[in-house]
């Protein structure tokens, strides 16, 4: 399968698997930003992504910075 990236931001990269077998990839912030106790926020990643048809992306967090 083959996915299309567009850069919108001059910090952006790409998503990468970090390990082999791994079942995602990560997907890095363009920004940098400092959040305080308990707050939210939207932080963009700098990518367009075309998705072929019949398939999804999901973003989810990584399982040891998860708030459960």
């Amino acid at each position: 399968m083959f996915v299309k990236f567009e850069k919108l931001s001059a910090y952006a990269r790409k998503p990468e698997y970090q390990t082999k077998g791994a079942a995602g990839a990560d997907l890095f912030a363009s920004e940098s930003t400092v959040l305080g106790a308990g707050a939210r926020a939207l932080i963009g990643c700098g990518l367009a992504v075309e998705i072929p048809p019949g398939f999804e992306a999901q973003v989810r967090p990584r399982s040891g910075l998860a708030l459960r």
